[in-house]
């Protein structure tokens, strides 16, 4: 081949601009395509980094038979929230259950459950945080950070109608010591009188 004759041509000779602007056409091509998925791709994570196994599923509420007497009516998970509440690296799932009814305002239970190991395992239950023979109701319920938190609804006297709590007091159950301990939180606790 035959070298060319006179001054080499403006696009032979890159400039730093040249190297800039390729560089940012690159970068937009790598960061379009990270938003590029197939339509069946999910995100995961393994339980134990590193050895390629998943994380076990978070104990379903479902599959559990709660230790509460019902009567004719049904049993209903009124809440659930699920995390690693023991730092064990599992999920946890903590339920709200109580009897249905159409008035009235039932017992609660909030029970802790576990996942076995092995995946045909049923879910079990690991802690009774709140049986409903103390005769109190749920609300405001959260879970953030390995902490439960809830408001307890409850009764002052038998004279108070089941339909009307009138005491109310804020909780917390944090996992601490090998077990769970439970808190009052005295800034928010209080009675209400109607």
């Amino acid at each position: 081949m035959q070298p060319l004759a006179g001054p080499d041509l403006p696009h032979t000779q890159p400039r730093p601009m040249h190297w800039l602007v390729t560089a940012a056409a690159l970068a937009a091509v790598v960061a379009a395509a990270s938003f590029v998925q197939p339509p069946d791709a999910t995100a995961t994570t393994s339980g134990d980094a590193g050895t390629g196994r998943r994380a076990a599923a978070a104990p379903d509420p479902a599959k559990v038979t709660f230790p509460v007497d019902c009567g004719p009516n049904r049993l209903d998970v009124v809440t659930k929230a699920s995390g690693d509440l023991d730092g064990d690296g599992t999920a946890e799932t903590v339920a709200v259950v109580r009897c249905h009814t159409e008035a009235g305002t039932p017992p609660s239970g909030v029970y802790v459950l576990a996942q076995p190991a092995g995946a045909k395992a049923a879910p079990r239950i690991v802690a009774t945080l709140l049986a409903p023979a103390r005769k109190l109701s749920v609300e405001d319920f959260t879970l953030k950070r390995g902490v439960i938190s809830a408001t307890l609804l409850g009764y002052s006297t038998t004279d108070v109608p089941r339909c009307c709590p009138d005491v109310r007091t804020a909780v917390k159950w944090q996992w601490k010591g090998g077990k769970f301990v439970q808190s009052e939180l005295p800034a928010l606790s209080s009675t209400e009188r109607a």
